[in-house]
Parts: structure tokens; C-alpha cells; sequence
């Protein structure tokens, strides 16, 4: 890539992050300034380059059940990928991962003490030597070694971890989250203690912030799209993997109801943010 294309897509990169933290629902606008600017790039580097086993851990606990923001976009993503000819994998718990067994490649992992967990993870990327591991909305591990939601409760006991497959990994590890508590929010630590949330410290090489965890995906799609010169993100049917996701225990993780919405923000949210990540990378009607 010469100087004129990277300054290109170092701009796309940069307008795609302003766009997805514009409406700053959790503080992510605040605490963008603790990034280096062009993450969003160098993360869809990093997803360009995978022709192997990709790892993409979501699910994050609500009620007895698990929550739309997350899944959504690692769904998203997996098709993209699968598309792209890589071979993604979500890796979640229970009942996520027997929700969507029979449509997706998973691999389910159990809540278990943490030592216990680590060797699993490490045993995992030992055997399926991933070309990446990505985490989207997936909770962190805290300072107190404990998982908390937005509200500082913790759900430890309802939270397996996938920390440690970022955390051993011998290949580049991504993180999304839109609030402080997840996965890779180690990244900016000292800026998210500055936030009302019970802050995340596991870290990861790339990490990328949004309003809502699975409009990242759909940035980093767009990045793809751009290289590819497709339109991956009409692809996308958002309101379908939306209603898929429904359709199989999710809920809002804000109202807690199982409805067609993301961190209690409308469908069409979602679908006016691939609106304009497609006029953006110049794919618009």
C-alpha cells in the first residue's frame, strides 16, 4: 500500500470510529481520545489477513439468558469471514451455544474456576491454533478477579471466562465493547475508571469501541468491503440475526425483554449505522 491509499484508509478509519461512538450512549466518545487513532484499520488488517480458525467469543449474561448486543455482530462477522473463505468459530457459554449449535460452528466453554479455565483455554488454542481471537461484549475480568454488568453487580456465576483466550494466544487478539466492562477495555483502564462501570482490566492487541458492541462489527466489515470492493454489509441482515437471536432466549440487555432491539435502541438503529457505514465506504444506493 503507498502513502496516498494509507492516508485514504486511515480517513475511512477514522470517520467509521467517530460514526460509531457519534451518539456516546456509555461514555465511549469520551474515553476514544485514550486510542490511537485508526483502530478500526488496523483491527480490519488483522481480521483481512485470516485464512484459518478464527475464535469469536460473544454472550454476555442477562437474567438466565444472554443478550442481543454481541452475538448479533459476531454472527455478522462469521458470515463475512466464512464468506471471506477463513473459518470462524463463536465461542460462548450456555444457553447461547446450544441456541445456535445447529447453524453455527461453536465451541462451548463452561463457568469453572479460574484456574480450571485457563488451562482450557490454553488446551483450545493449543488445538484449534486460531488465526485470531476476537471478543465482542463478552465481560471482562475485573481488579477483584470477578465479572460485573453495567450496573457493578457481579455475575460471576453466570459467566464463563474467554479472557484467557486473549490472554494466551499466539496470534493478534481483537476486543469490541461499548461500555468499560468487557473484554480489551484493559486497553484505556486509567480513562474507563472515569466512567460510572465497574472496569475490565484483560487487554487485548486491537480494541474497538462503538455505542453499541455489534455496530463495531459491522465498522470493521465496512473496512473489509472497502479493500474487498464488495458490498459485504448488504450482505448483512441485521434484522434477520436480530430476530434469529430473539427467536432463541435473547434479550435486551438494557430492558431485558425479549425484543428486536440493541441496548434498548430500535432496529432501525442498526440498520441506519450500516445506512451510513455503506455511504461511507461509497457503497450507497
Amino acid at each position: 500500500m503507498n502513502a496516498i491509499d494509507h492516508q485514504h484508509d486511515l480517513a475511512l478509519s477514522q470517520s467509521i470510529e467517530d460514526l460509531l461512538v457519534a451518539r456516546n450512549l456509555r461514555g465511549m466518545r469520551d474515553v476514544q481520545p485514550a486510542l490511537s487513532s485508526g483502530y478500526c484499520l488496523r483491527a480490519a488488517k488483522l481480521l483481512q489477513a485470516c485464512k484459518g480458525t478464527v475464535l469469536l467469543g460473544t454472550g454476555f449474561p442477562v437474567l438466565n439468558s444472554f443478550e442481543t448486543d454481541g452475538p448479533v455482530g459476531a454472527i455478522a462477522l462469521y458470515q463475512t469471514l466464512d464468506f471471506l473463505g477463513a473459518s470462524p468459530v463463536i465461542v460462548c457459554d450456555a444457553p447461547l451455544s446450544k441456541a445456535i449449535a445447529a447453524n453455527y460452528r461453536v465451541y462451548e466453554i463452561t463457568v469453572n474456576d479460574l484456574n480450571n479455565a485457563e488451562a482450557a483455554a490454553q488446551q483450545v488454542l493449543e488445538k484449534l491454533q486460531p488465526d485470531l481471537v476476537l471478543s465482542i461484549e463478552r465481560a471482562g475480568l475485573t481488579e477483584q478477579g470477578i465479572y460485573c454488568n453495567m450496573h457493578g453487580e457481579d455475575i460471576s456465576d453466570r459467566c464463563a471466562s474467554f479472557d484467557f483466550f486473549l490472554n494466551h494466544a499466539r496470534c493478534p487478539t481483537l476486543a469490541i465493547g461499548d461500555g468499560g466492562n468487557e473484554i480489551g477495555m484493559g486497553n484505556i483502564h486509567k480513562a474507563i475508571t472515569q466512567l460510572d462501570i465497574t472496569p475490565s482490566i484483560t487487554r487485548c492487541d486491537e480494541l474497538v469501541i462503538a455505542d453499541v458492541s455489534n455496530w463495531a462489527a459491522y465498522g470493521l466489515i465496512a473496512m473489509l468491503a472497502h479493500w474487498q470492493q464488495a458490498d459485504l454489509l448488504q450482505r448483512i441482515n441485521s434484522q434477520q440475526i436480530l430476530a434469529y437471536i430473539v427467536s432463541r432466549g435473547g434479550l435486551d440487555g438494557v430492558t431485558k425483554e425479549p425484543n428486536l432491539t440493541e441496548d434498548s435502541l430500535p432496529l432501525a438503529e442498526g440498520q441506519r449505522m450500516i445506512a451510513n457505514l455503506r455511504q461511507i465506504i461509497g457503497f450507497s444506493e
